[in-house]
């Protein structure tokens, strides 16, 4: 076992092998607020969270050509304001798009973006408003998605890019109802961003 400790005796990494020993553990250099205690009278070491950077790469399959993305979201294209974020599921008929839908339903029915229409942004009219939406999608249902249906979710601004990427999920809403169309028991969900500037 490895123990890197910075000028205050902070312990930054542990490297642990298979057979590490705990008790090997030099508990003086550890800081108290990573002790828990147990019992009243008995603490016990508790190891500090390691931090990793995780990169994610979004890629889409070349027979998904039905769903075309210009640039990634949000870009230098617009000065944004403010970001709204929601999520919409499809429980049953298994529809992406209505779920994709929701979630940019979600995103903007709790919020009031009066600025633009007051002319609070100086030199910025209404007219000006723009959007742009990243939408997370299972990657086996993006081809489905429906854009332009998703778009007209949204009452004003121009809407200048829409990306999507994986994202989402596919799971089981634990019940398949032929009467409201389904033809399994999955229900999907969508992850969406909205990125509202001029």
């Amino acid at each position: 076992m490895t123990a890197l400790s910075n000028s205050r005796g902070f312990v930054n990494s542990l490297i642990l092998s298979s057979s590490t020993n705990f008790s090997s553990i030099n508990r003086a250099s550890i800081p108290f607020s990573h002790y828990k205690l147990r019992n009243s009278n008995k603490p016990s070491f508790l190891l500090p969270p390691i931090r990793r950077p995780i990169t994610v790469t979004a890629a889409m399959a070349s027979d998904q050509s039905s769903v075309k993305t210009v640039d990634s979201v949000p870009n230098s294209s617009m000065k944004l304001l403010f970001v709204e974020m929601g999520v919409g599921y499809d429980q049953h008929g298994q529809d992406i798009t209505s779920a994709a839908m929701r979630a940019c339903r979600d995103a903007i029915t709790s919020n009031s973006v009066p600025a633009f229409r007051r002319g609070s942004i100086p030199g910025v009219s209404f007219d000006q408003m723009k959007l742009q939406i990243k939408l997370g999608v299972p990657r086996s249902l993006q081809h489905l998605l429906d854009i332009e249906k998703v778009k007209s979710v949204f009452p004003y601004g121009a809407i200048s890019n829409v990306e999507v990427v994986d994202g989402g999920l596919i799971c089981s809403s634990g019940v398949h109802v032929e009467e409201m169309g389904d033809k399994n028991d999955d229900c999907y969900i969508v992850n969406a961003a909205v990125y509202v500037g001029y």
